[in-house]
């Protein structure tokens, strides 16, 4: 299987026109387009460490969801880890490719991940793009029964292995239509009002976005990272559907550069 083939059950999958302007989703580093993978190695992010886990275990990709390359470099000389982290993959010939809001915004991408782990039904974008059916931010949808706060926070705390979720003062009762979006997805607070939505769920609000919503819906905040571990399923389904029999693994690094005590 060659990458470039990989490459692009990726893109069929999450075409690069769904991810947002300000994006650097796609391949990042590549071969030449006669190379053949070797082994995929899925990660929410790129470190040194990854490289050299890569390379440890015989692969040649590196997929990634948040892209190594997100700012322009003006050069290239060892000064930060990202700059080590490109002339350590080019040395060792080792491709980066990174599925970011393209992957979030796909129909059964990222979102609708989140809202399966959940348990959500009726599922619905919460912000559809019109240019693809059933693609766009957020998602919003039922619980197969109604939660106090108490219990649905645990549920989240549990689904997702969170140390510590941060949440308001809403003044409802029950949860049951539940909106959310991986990642950092604040941006959708009002989205997330004007559908009824009992509680909102994302990976970072920030301090005072949290204000004014008491009386409106739950929100909660469970950590940037752990909202988006489950990405990693969704690629390795992606690459076992067209190559079967290429090695993928997980990263066995924390990448999350977030500590709790």
């Amino acid at each position: 299987m060659k990458i470039w083939e990989i490459v692009g059950a990726l893109e069929e999958f999450a075409p690069l026109s769904l991810q947002d302007s300000y994006d650097n989703a796609g391949l990042q580093i590549g071969l030449t387009e006669d190379a053949k993978a070797t082994g995929a190695l899925l990660c929410l992010d790129v470190t040194e460490d990854v490289i050299d886990e890569a390379i440890n275990k015989g692969c040649n990709m590196v997929i990634s969801h948040h892209p190594l390359l997100f700012r322009p470099c003006k050069s290239i000389t060892g000064a930060d880890y990202i700059e080590r982290c490109v002339i350590k993959a080019i040395k060792n010939d080792i491709a980066i490719y990174s599925a970011h809001t393209n992957l979030d915004n796909a129909k059964d991408g990222v979102n609708y991940k989140i809202a399966h782990k959940l348990g959500l039904t009726n599922i619905e974008v919460l912000d559809p793009k019109s240019d693809k059916d059933g693609a766009g931010a957020g998602i919003v949808g039922h619980l197969d029964k109604p939660m106090d706060k108490e219990g649905f926070i645990a549920h989240v705390k549990e689904v997702f292995d969170a140390e510590c979720i941060r949440f308001n003062s809403w003044t409802g009762e029950k949860v049951n239509r539940v909106a959310l979006c991986g990642g950092a997805g604040a941006f959708l607070i009002g989205k997330a009002i004007a559908a009824d939505a009992d509680a909102f769920l994302t990976g970072e609000i920030g301090y005072h976005r949290f204000f004014g919503h008491e009386n409106e819906l739950l929100l909660i905040e469970l950590g940037h990272f752990e909202s988006e571990q489950y990405t990693l399923e969704i690629l390795r389904e992606i690459i076992e559907k067209v190559a079967p029999q290429l090695p993928v693994y997980e990263t066995e690094v924390e990448t999350n550069p977030i500590n709790y005590i």
